[in-house]
């Protein structure tokens, strides 16, 4: 099977990989590794079509690694606003120092895994991408186009080994890069979890799932855990068309990130509903976030004309608020006032 899986794909992906602005074209020299990296970064856990307008705007801003290896931890991060996972961000620049440190990236798997922040699918995606190098790349795109070519019945995450090996035996020794993608892209088009298109799919011929008569239930799901609901209030607080903002700790829930007062909740438990400031609040109303672990229901609580609170934090114009890098959550309590 895997010469004529390869060879089928990258015939496909040659006629039809997507165009995407870190990529190079099929059998075109490899990108920069730096565009490929900071892709394959943003790109864990978020959509092809929210990365887009962020990759683009880092690389304008920061247009090789030295460039964002110079750039402060604060204005990266307020520039990832929005992304999500905001411990990407923060390894982000840590990984760019120290490549800018060693004079560019290394071009091995195994040399790749020793920078900040690349786990093992990040490595192998660069390696292979960015240098050609032979690896086994496996995200949740190859990992259903494997259970469902090769029929891996076991249920995820059990299976996730028995896939790796199945993914090996079909990696080719060259275009590595290519294949690569070109799995990835089968996967987002075509070998889709709800609706695959079989009948476009160039490896339905050896597909065991469609032999099978069922690919959709592939690869086995354990079923979802329900996750726990979180009580918190989030403090807004005006004054001369300025808002009062603060800096999360640097670890941990949105570690590093401007953001509105808050009562200390997090995913172990609710907030205190302590507020910042004595006085009347008025109810913003609420607004909900699902995180990794758990959701948030966030009341909003406003006081305007207000006090300086205690502690650190900044008074920032409302009319630049956009560029204040709010996280998700806070933006959306942001927009619920000024609404």
């Amino acid at each position: 099977m895997a010469a004529t899986v390869s060879d089928q794909l990258l015939d496909w992906y040659d006629a039809h990989a997507r165009d995407l602005p870190w990529r190079a074209r099929p059998g075109a020299p490899p990108p920069d590794p730096y565009r490929v990296w900071l892709s394959e970064v943003m790109l864990q856990q978020t959509t092809v079509a929210a990365v887009k307008p962020y990759f683009e705007a880092f690389t304008s801003r920061w247009p090789t690694v030295e460039a964002l290896a110079a750039a402060s931890e604060e204005d990266v991060m307020a520039a990832w606003a929005g992304l999500g996972y905001y411990s990407r961000a923060r390894n982000l620049v840590k990984c760019a120092r120290e490549v800018a440190r060693r004079g560019g990236f290394p071009e091995t798997e195994a040399a790749l895994r020793e920078l900040p922040g690349l786990g093992a699918y990040t490595a192998a995606a660069v390696a292979a991408i960015a240098f050609d190098r032979r690896a086994v790349v496996v995200d949740a795109n190859v990992e259903r186009v494997v259970a469902r070519l090769f029929a891996i019945e076991e249920p995820l995450p059990g299976a996730r080994k028995a896939i790796r090996a199945a993914a090996e035996s079909i990696t080719p020794n060259q275009r590595a890069g290519d294949f690569a993608q070109a799995m990835m892209d089968l996967g987002s088009s075509i070998c889709t979890a709800r609706d695959p298109k079989c009948l476009l799919c160039p490896l339905s011929q050896s597909c065991e799932g469609r032999a099978a008569g069922d690919p959709v239930r592939l690869p086995v799901k354990a079923p979802k855990k329900a996750k726990p609901v979180r009580q918190g209030r989030a403090f807004w607080i005006e004054r001369e068309g300025t808002v009062w903002l603060v800096r999360r700790e640097g670890r941990g829930m949105l570690g590093g990130m401007r953001a509105l007062p808050d009562d200390g909740w997090s995913a172990r438990g609710n907030g205190t509903g302590e507020a910042p400031l004595a006085g009347e609040w008025e109810a913003g109303g609420v607004v909900r976030h699902t995180f990794t672990h758990f959701a948030l229901e966030l009341s909003v609580h406003m006081q305007r004309g207000a006090a300086q609170p205690a502690g650190a934090g900044e008074w920032w114009p409302l009319a630049t608020l956009d560029e204040a890098g709010l996280p998700t959550l806070f933006a959306k309590a942001a927009r619920l006032v000024m609404a």
